[in-house]
């Protein structure tokens, strides 16, 4: 599998998920910029990745402030990184890798340039492995929730490509996997960018774990015919309450599954969860360019003088939830108290 964000020397590269599974391109980001370009137009994506790729991008800003005074080098810095904190308002870990950085910049202020950017560089290093170890310890934790033979429905890409490692939602299958449990993987599609089809299809086919595409349209008969064993989701921000925002679509898979009997577990770390959101109500959903619903792969599909609507998230609420999967442990409603917990143990253990 390839890295999905790296640094090479003093720039940070970024696999265009945009081109996948077509081709393999690095975009080099030399200016924070660059980085928030590649967040906005989904280069990079998913909540743990973009929020690595905004701790990296604030390592470049930093590096663009050469002043010598602590506290003029703090405010420049925080003028410069809000782009970054603001290129996509639902996902929660952008904003909260930012401030996670700027602490650690505040800290190290009065130290000369060149070395507060190689120590923030670290910083963000060190913000990835410790995301890739997160989703590790989530994948076992979620592993154990799957029967020895399983069919898991999945929807958009919670994989290594969202994260940088391994994955969430796909780190459970992976895990379950090495435990010797028999997975096969049923991929929504996930329109308008095909994050199901183009993305998690090419992770599992290059793990060598069975998957098929399915119509985003198709899942909810699938279920109801008994073609699907669990469900296993991602997540872009999760409300104190376990209302869960994530990829369109997700909340129709989640009626579904709830009609039929299926177990519907979200996989996120705790750096997704907002205590400070009372409820999915209160999560603000990004709507975007609706050229994105118009074509595929560059070719329009509708007609000239068409509309279009493009969500790009919905909220599932808590009650359909069956499960809150993080690498703390399994939470379980009522969850304004096991999600408090989870954060709890993250602080206690140095992640937040």
């Amino acid at each position: 599998m390839h890295e999905p964000i790296r640094w090479q020397g003093q720039v940070v590269e970024i696999l265009d998920q945009r081109r996948l599974p077509w081709s393999v391109r690095y975009i080099r980001c030399r200016g924070p910029m660059q980085v928030v370009s590649c967040i906005k137009t989904l280069a990079v994506r998913g909540a743990p990745a973009i929020g690595v790729a905004g701790a990296m991008g604030v390592a470049l800003a930093a590096r663009g402030v050469r002043c010598r005074d602590p506290e003029r080098f703090v405010s420049r810095l925080t003028q410069r990184v809000q782009p970054i904190a603001e290129a996509r308002p639902t996902a929660v870990n952008l904003a909260w890798a930012v401030e996670r950085m700027l602490a650690a910049a505040r800290k190290i202020a009065h130290l000369p340039a060149e070395q507060r950017f190689g120590l923030l560089k670290q910083a963000s290093q060190q913000l990835l492995k410790q995301e890739v170890a997160a989703c590790q310890e989530m994948g076992r934790h979620g592993a154990e929730l799957l029967p020895e033979r399983a069919r898991v429905l999945t929807h958009c890409n919670a994989g290594a490509l969202a994260t940088g490692g391994y994955g969430t939602a796909l780190g459970v299958i992976r895990a379950a996997v090495e435990m010797g449990k028999q997975i096969e993987v049923i991929a929504d599609e996930t329109r308008p960018l095909l994050q199901g089809a183009r993305l998690t299809a090419w992770e599992m086919v290059a793990d060598g774990i069975p998957v098929k595409v399915i119509p985003d349209g198709a899942a909810a008969m699938i279920i109801a015919r008994g073609g699907v064993d669990a469900v296993v989701v991602g997540a872009d921000r999760i409300a104190a309450n376990g209302d869960v925002a994530n990829k369109i679509g997700t909340y129709a898979v989640a009626l579904a599954a709830r009609a039929h009997g299926v177990a519907f577990y979200v996989a996120a770390p705790t750096s997704t969860l907002d205590l400070n959101c009372p409820s999915g109500q209160h999560i603000p959903i990004e709507e975007r360019d609706p050229e994105e619903v118009h074509s595929v792969a560059g070719r329009r599909i509708t007609p000239q003088g068409a509309g279009a609507i493009n969500l790009a998230f919905d909220v599932t609420p808590a009650e359909l939830v069956s499960a809150i999967i993080t690498e703390q442990g399994v939470a379980r409603a009522p969850y304004e108290h096991s999600l408090a917990e989870m954060v709890a143990r993250a602080t206690r253990a140095g992640r937040s």
